[in-house]
């Protein structure tokens, strides 16, 4: 009997061969196929007719094949193909559909579905890029013709080509349904389901699959059917039980409860470069009023490029100082490590206390890390600023009290967690990061943190002028590049890739060439945008990207020539990144040329220019993150966004909201629409859920209900749930933990 923990490879139709190609799509069990949902639906109960078609409309049409024909352009060849109904026809075109030539025969039946637009000629419409699938004829048997036609079909991803493809994937969940009749577990508690009107847990699998016939079409394609939405509920339910689980776990833990006497306070007021905006005093403010609890603090602060984060995070490491124990901070690059090293003695320096700071990363001769180890072992240093060697074994504090760990995305959970106990104690942990995160990828990725958020500019912060400029016009600007540099000024000029084309240079975060297959995958996945933009992509890959060591060379020997141009790559040494950034701060550098490496941290108010070569290359977050490079200072700056050739729709939506605003909340909200939150930050996020179901863009409502309901089930569960229904539920959390969302065990 089948069981939904099952391997997939006992189904009926299926068998090891098979088995072997749905595990390579991370289908393992029966649940993981059943999981497999539809991404749109097809009204085949009752298909358009070509006589009620309307310009612009979303159609299903079901109609028979009349004729079909490779067209050879000069650009591309096309796919044609005339289909009818009765007297009436309608042409459908496919740009490269060379894979369909003698795919079909005239006669044939098929289901499309797709965009309707006018012909050339005015008479008639026609479909580009439609969806397509050959119906069954009479002599297929009966089941196919219950599936296929006379109902709402579901529509699904292939799992192998045309050979796993929507119509056997149909078959297979059927007969996996009809098989598993009334046998399906229930994982939520009754009065969970009744409370939010959602169906149980084998019904929400058969109608998600197979909908009703009257079933609104507007529900099904924005999965906000009942059905959808139980589905979509319980995964997020389970992640945000997780969580709370270990947010409670660490409630349960003895922190530090630090006080925040007159005396810190005076030390703090001594450090403060300016006056505070109100999101700084109300972020300290939460952070201290953490620090007062004795449980250890678990918190977010984010905020804006250039919002100040820094001084609200110094202040709260002087909190713990004062009051006798160590801080930490851990940031992600040498760079950035040694920046805030040189920052904090340069505030702290402004204090009537003498506060004892150390640097320590991983390039530092062995015998001055030796020494560094020593004194914080033995409570000699009060700040210890850090990459990731503060996590080597060999480090250990003496009494550490507070550590703050910079661009979190850039570590991943497990390192954040042994950091925190490196000395057995549970010391405070402030989580900082200047990538503005929309508060549903918060809500998944930090759901066991509290949030604080720096939503202000300081004043005085000069806004930066963005304009985009095509490739073609590229003398004028290195011409402005030059007047800034006779102004007394500098400039970044930054490219996606180190050097010619090569297929392991980690700068290359964002929008590589899709292969075909990927470009399929992207579509479906993010509702089904339009074809044209994998076509741009597969133009633009046949373009060569510029990198930065050939243009550094043709720069200061061309455009730059006769100004001091420098050049800074992740493939450096860190002792040779250094030297450039030093050379760069101290003005000895005019243009630095550079890749991404440069996005975060890096910090010189005399550049006033920034500019970026194949800007469309780049997610939202990351251009934004290098615009925040310049405009540090009280000169006016800009930020020259260059895209390299044709763009797709989607490349074209991000540089005009880059032009538009410098909010880095609303691109970051634009940014998870457009790229999904699996590339939201440019490389894979390794702490991000894998969901089956669930879309964070598209159920950000379901998320926040699902938060307030694990927790009410974590405080209220012996009211609501009984004792098999409880045992169920945590059951069911220790394996969708570990194996659903890919992360630690809660708890």
């Amino acid at each position: 009997m089948l069981t939904l923990e099952t391997p997939v490879q006992f189904a009926k139709g299926i068998g090891p061969a098979i088995a072997k190609t749905l595990a390579e799509k991370n289908i393992a069990t029966v649940e993981d196929l059943l999981l497999h949902l539809p991404f749109r639906y097809e009204d085949r109960l009752n298909p358009r007719a070509l006589s009620e078609l309307k310009p612009g409309e979303m159609a299903s049409v079901i109609a028979e094949v009349r004729g079909a024909a490779l067209l050879r352009t000069r650009k591309m060849p096309i796919f044609e193909m005339t289909v009818g109904q009765g007297i009436s026809s309608m042409k459908c075109l496919w740009f490269h559909g060379t894979w369909l030539r003698d795919k079909f025969q005239p006669g044939q039946m098929v289901a499309l579905f797709g965009k309707i637009e006018p012909s050339r000629s005015g008479r008639g419409f026609k479909m580009m890029q439609p969806q397509i699938e050959v119906l069954p004829d009479g002599h297929d048997d009966a089941m196919d013709r219950l599936l296929e036609v006379g109902r709402i079909t579901p529509v699904y991803e292939s799992l192998s080509g045309s050979r796993l493809a929507s119509r056997w994937i149909r078959r297979i969940l059927w007969n996996l349904l009809e098989e598993m009749k009334g046998t399906i577990p229930e994982t939520l508690p009754a009065a969970l389901l009744a409370r939010l009107n959602l169906p149980g847990r084998e019904q929400a699998l058969r109608t998600v699959h197979f909908p009703a016939a009257g079933t609104p079409m507007s529900q099904l394609q924005a999965a906000a059917t009942a059905a959808h939405r139980r589905l979509i509920f319980e995964e997020l339910f389970y992640l945000e039980l997780g969580l709370e689980v270990k947010r409670r776990k660490f409630q349960e833990k003895t922190g530090v409860a630090f006080t925040t006497s007159e005396k810190v306070r005076a030390a703090l007021r001594e450090i403060l470069p300016f006056h505070p905006t109100s999101a700084q005093k109300r972020a300290l403010g939460e952070i201290a009023a953490d620090m007062r609890r004795p449980v250890p603090m678990r918190r977010l602060l984010q905020g804006d490029v250039g919002s100040g984060k820094t001084i609200v995070a110094l202040q709260a490491m002087l909190i713990a100082i004062e009051n006798g124990y160590q801080a930490a901070l851990m940031a992600p690059t040498e760079i950035l490590a040694t920046q805030h090293y040189l920052s904090a003695r340069r505030v702290l320096e402004k204090s009537s206390r003498h506060y004892r700071i150390t640097l320590l990363t991983g390039s530092l001769e062995e015998d001055v890390k030796r020494l560094r180890r020593r004194q914080i072992d033995d409570g000699e240093t009060d700040l210890v600023i850090g990459t990731h060697a503060l996590i080597e074994e060999k480090v250990e504090f003496a009494r550490l009290g507070l550590v703050v760990v910079d661009e979190q995305h850039r570590f991943g959970v497990l390192q954040r967690f042994r950091l925190m106990k490196k000395d057995g104690a549970e010391p405070d942990v402030l989580v900082m990061t200047a990538t503005p995160i929309p508060r549903t990828l918060a809500l998944s990725l930090y759901g066991d943190l509290d949030l604080s958020v720096l939503d202000e500019l300081p004043p005085g912060r000069t806004p930066i002028v963005t304009r985009q400029v095509p490739d073609q016009r590229s003398d004028e600007v290195w011409g402005f590049v030059r007047g800034q540099v006779a102004r007394g000024h500098q400039a970044y000029v930054v490219y996606p890739v180190i050097e010619g084309p090569k297929d392991d240079q980690p700068e290359l975060d964002f929008a590589e060439p899709e292969t075909e297959d990927e470009s399929a995958k992207t579509a479906k996945k993010s509702a089904r945008k339009s074809k044209t933009d994998s076509l741009f992509a597969k133009v633009s890959s046949r373009l060569q990207l510029k990198s930065a060591t050939d243009m550094y060379e043709r720069l200061r020997a061309q455009e730059l020539s006769g100004l001091r141009v420098g050049l800074l790559h992740g493939r450096l040494s860190a002792d040779d990144k250094e030297v450039v950034m030093r050379r760069f701060q101290r003005g000895e550098i005019d243009v630095l040329i550079a890749t991404t490496v440069i996005e975060v941290g890096v910090d010189v108010p005399n550049a006033t220019v920034m500019v970026i070569e194949h800007a469309e290359r780049f997610g939202l977050a990351q251009l934004h993150q290098l615009r925040g490079r310049v405009g540090r200072g009280a000169a006016k700056s800009y930020c020259i966004l260059m895209p390299g050739g044709k763009l797709s729709p989607l490349a074209e939506e991000r540089l005009v909201a880059m032009v538009r605003t410098q909010d880095g909340f609303e691109l970051a909200e634009l940014d998870l629409q457009l790229r999904g939150p699996g590339e939201f930050f440019g490389t894979r996020q390794a702490g991000l859920p894998d969901f089956r179901v669930a879309n964070l863009v598209r159920d950000g409502a379901l998320l926040e209900l699902a938060k307030e309901e694990s927790a009410r089930f974590v405080k209220k569960a012996g009211e609501e749930a009984t004792p098999e229904e409880k045992a169920r539920v945590w059951s069911r959390l220790k394996e969708a933990w570990q194996r659903r969302y890919g992360l630690a065990e809660a708890g």
